[in-house]
Parts: structure tokens; C-alpha cells; sequence
């Protein structure tokens, strides 16, 4: 055994007694340098970022190699600031104003979580909140709601394409894909973080949703783990990439 190996397995041990758990970090073998790679080999024109909260999963694709185009939708006024803030230095991220994403255009109430993150246009069911107690809403604003075939036709027109689609919208996932229908042909990969588990009242799970889009031509490409319940330690969330059978190939 090398000195270096030496050196790498008595660090891992002492930080297992730790309860940590060190691996050599390998960017190309993260879960957004994957998806930076499949970005890459799809030539996508354009990062579609539904539910940006404060700019997180667009931060950090820029750090995992992506360059394009990013097109961020946020409706709470508060995040919605911070996501205008980040992004200032960026000139390939586009800020679309503060709206939730639907399946008609109107008008809605968000529900704002005290994690920012948990927030929804569904009502919290009391499963999310025992296993997030810090998820539980401590507020709401109207937010005006647009269909996404709409925002991007309006921020894009008939460019940049092909798209991939980035869904985080805490059970609201069926009525975006709802309002993209116009769209979804010029969508190669897409992303969406589904529930295990019926944590906001009304959403579709996991099955249903991979069910449709299996219909709607697309194949799983990677299931990623979530958030789960540390009390029982079950998955209560993935984060699943589809992608186009033909871009699914090796």
C-alpha cells in the first residue's frame, strides 16, 4: 500500500468515528457532473429551471461544466429577490418575474414553508411535516400562475432548442407537465423530484408520474435519493432524470 493510500484510509477511519463518511471527490462522477455530461451530449439549448427557489440547482450546474442557456421561474417575492441577485453576473440565466407554473394561466395562493424549499400551491399533509418540522408554512402571497409552453415561447421564441426541463415543484409536477403539452416535443431530458409518499394533499406519486412520461416517449435515465424520514429512515423523495430513448444509448 501506497503512502498515499496509507494516508487516505486513516483519514476515512477517523472520520467514520466521526459519522462521516470521505470519498476521493470525482466532479465527472457527481450527480450534476453526470448530468453536466448528458447536457453536454444532448447539445442542450436551454436549462429550463421550474421552482428555482434561491438559483441552487442552476449554481450548481454552472459549477458542474454547463455553460448554456438557463431560464429560471420562482413565484415567492422573496427567493424570487435572492434569484434576481445571484444571477446578475450571469449572462446566459434569465430570470422570468415572480409566477408558479399551472396547467392554465391565473391566479393562486403559495403556501411558503419555513424551509423556503417545501413550499407549494398544495396543502402540507402532516406526514411532511413530522419528518421536516422546519417544512411547516408560516405564511402565503398570491403568485400569478403561466403555463410553460407559454414562458418559453415568450423568453425564448422558436430558439434554443433542444430543452431540458428541471421540475421542482413540490407535488405540482402533474399540472406543469399539463401546461408544457405545446412544448414537450422540443424537450430531451427533463428532471423531476416525485414523492414516495403523498406529502402535500392532492399531488400524483411516483408511479403515475414515470408511467406517463414512459407514454409520453421518454425512458428513466437516473433516480437520485431525496428526502427522506429520519425517524424511519424511509425515502420519501427521488430526484428522477427521463431522458429521450435515443439519447439514452451508450
Amino acid at each position: 500500500m501506497t503512502n498515499l493510500k496509507k494516508f487516505e484510509a486513516l483519514t476515512r477511519n477517523f472520520a467514520n468515528k466521526w459519522g462521516l463518511d470521505l470519498q476521493r471527490y470525482r466532479p465527472e462522477a457527481s450527480q450534476l457532473g453526470r448530468l453536466a455530461t448528458m447536457l453536454a451530449r444532448q447539445q442542450i439549448g436551454l436549462v429550463v429551471d421550474v421552482g428555482a427557489n434561491t438559483g441552487q440547482f442552476a449554481q450548481s450546474l454552472r459549477k458542474a461544466g454547463y455553460t448554456g442557456s438557463i431560464l429560471s421561474i420562482e413565484p415567492m417575492s422573496k427567493a424570487h429577490a435572492e434569484l434576481v441577485n445571484v444571477s446578475r453576473h450571469d449572462p446566459k440565466w434569465t430570470i422570468a418575474p415572480p409566477m408558479a407554473l399551472g396547467d392554465a394561466d391565473g391566479e393562486a395562493e403559495v403556501h411558503i414553508a419555513g424551509n423556503s424549499v417545501s413550499s407549494s400551491l398544495l396543502p402540507m399533509l402532516e406526514t411532511h411535516e413530522k419528518a421536516a418540522p422546519t417544512s411547516t408554512y408560516v405564511g402565503s402571497e398570491k403568485v400569478m400562475v403561466r403555463r410553460l409552453d407559454r414562458m418559453v415561447t415568450d423568453h425564448t421564441g422558436d430558439m434554443l432548442r433542444p430543452l431540458f426541463v428541471k421540475i421542482d415543484t413540490q407535488g405540482y409536477e402533474d399540472k406543469v407537465l399539463d401546461g408544457a403539452s405545446s412544448i414537450l416535443k422540443d424537450v430531451k431530458s427533463l428532471q423531476m423530484e416525485l414523492s414516495l409518499v403523498e406529502l402535500y394533499a392532492g399531488q400524483q406519486l411516483f408511479g403515475d408520474l414515470v408511467e406517463r412520461m414512459l407514454r409520453e416517449g421518454f425512458a428513466i435515465w437516473a433516480i437520485w435519493p431525496g428526502f427522506c424520514d429520519p425517524a424511519s429512515g424511509r425515502m420519501l423523495q427521488v430526484d428522477v432524470v427521463f431522458s429521450r430513448p435515443e439519447s439514452s444509448k451508450p
